[in-house]
């Protein structure tokens, strides 16, 4: 049987109606006329309400799927917490999803990354305390009243008392303090009976807090450091410290044993990244808007020709070869080439190639007007004829010429 097509049913109906109407008695003529008055009418608005509902259907979206045609619009799946109906990858919620992952598993700092130090004072149990300069104590003794006083370890660790000699009491305990200050009054007295009460204690500790302190400013404990051209950031008592290609956890130890070192315990200083380093591509050639644009997320090349305001007209013809150069990290530059052409002409992309890649920060992205026949020698005209005015002297410096012929 052969199949008929929706535009040739309503024809066929309207012919077979006006045949039957036009019969030889003029009563059924006149009853058919009338029902093919009512049916025809019928007949044409359900045949047009059929085609303008298949013109207004959604098309199915385009996938890389099996041979016997597209994937089906609607997933199978359903919301995991809603569940008032299946996930429609062209719906109106899409633009919340898929679910943004992790950039990279580990994040290492590096130059300009801008830090917020928050101070805290962990108030944990360290063992035995022993005195350091700037800590007061109060010396009492049941031989002589007049040896009882505060004193104020002074910056050569000492203490003095009357009749004796400026006595060392930094890096001691109060027990071996009062020990040692009985040993040497007992030139004097009989019986000393020294005691040695701490008064304040942590005095580095509380210097460092003290300098961090922003509770009348912008509130908390906490210090802002940029990670400078050579890789360190400096803080309070500890100068410079060298933070590039640490990730935040390690950079929050390395603080600590370098408070430790200088005799600061009972400290923790937690690391918060700010704000990142700015990232850059570099887009030239047939391009609207060549130059540096800014990379504030994980972005392709074609994402970072739409930063450039997309291609010029002239730049269409050889989308096939858009050339990628990257700097490697032992500062080698390598480059390769990626076709464009069907996803930003055609609208679609061929399933087997990849027509797409991840940029780098400092990435060059060249968008050619003419096909590239051997790509050392494009390269080698970018970099020392100028073609596009490349001129890698003192850092690098872009100039981007509109009357190229490549």
């Amino acid at each position: 049987m052969t199949a008929r097509s929706p535009m040739a049913l309503p024809a066929e109906i309207i012919s077979h109606a006006v045949r039957s109407a036009t019969g030889r008695s003029p009563l059924r003529r006149r009853r058919r006329f009338l029902s093919a008055l009512i049916f025809v009418p019928a007949v044409l608005i359900g045949w047009l309400i059929t085609v303008w509902g298949a013109a207004a259907a959604p098309p199915a979206p385009w996938t890389c799927g099996p041979a016997d045609g597209p994937a089906p619009a609607y997933a199978t799946s359903e919301w995991s917490h809603a569940g008032h109906g299946p996930v429609s990858d062209f719906g109106q919620g899409a633009y919340v999803r898929p679910s943004r992952i992790q950039h990279v598993p580990i994040y290492r700092l590096r130059v300009d990354d801008v830090l917020e130090l928050v101070y805290r004072r962990t108030r944990d149990e360290v063992g035995q305390y022993r005195l350091n300069v700037g800590d007061r104590i109060r010396v009492e003794s049941l031989a002589d009243d007049k040896l009882n006083r505060e004193l104020v370890i002074q910056p050569d660790g000492t203490i003095t008392l009357p009749i004796l000699e400026p006595v060392r009491a930094k890096g001691l305990t109060t027990v071996e303090l009062k020990n040692k200050l009985e040993d040497l009054l007992k030139k004097y007295y009989k019986i000393p009976t020294v005691t040695v009460t701490p008064l304040q204690t942590d005095t580095k500790l509380i210097d460092v807090i003290n300098t961090v302190d922003s509770r009348a400013g912008s509130g908390g404990q906490v210090r802002v450091a940029r990670i400078v051209p050579d890789g360190t950031i400096a803080l309070p008592a500890i100068g410079s410290v060298s933070a590039i290609g640490l990730t935040l956890d390690e950079l929050k130890q390395e603080l600590g044993n370098r408070y430790r070192q200088i005799d600061v315990d009972g400290i923790e200083v937690q690391p918060i990244l700010q704000q990142r380093a700015p990232r850059f591509v570099f887009v030239l050639g047939e391009v609207r808007q060549p130059g540096r644009h800014v990379l504030e997320g994980p972005t392709t090349v074609i994402q970072a020709i739409a930063l450039a305001g997309g291609i010029t007209s002239s730049a269409a013809a050889n989308l096939q070869q858009v050339v990628v150069l990257r700097r490697r990290q032992d500062w080698q530059m390598i480059a390769t080439m990626v076709d464009l052409y069907g996803p930003i002409v055609k609208g679609r992309a061929a399933c087997a190639a990849v027509n797409d890649l991840w940029t780098a920060d400092s990435d060059i992205i060249i968008v050619p007007k003419t096909k590239i026949l051997v790509l050392d020698e494009f390269i080698e005209l970018i970099f020392t004829r100028g073609i596009y005015g490349v001129l890698p002297v003192q850092g690098v410096s872009l100039n981007f010429a509109k009357n190229s012929t490549l």
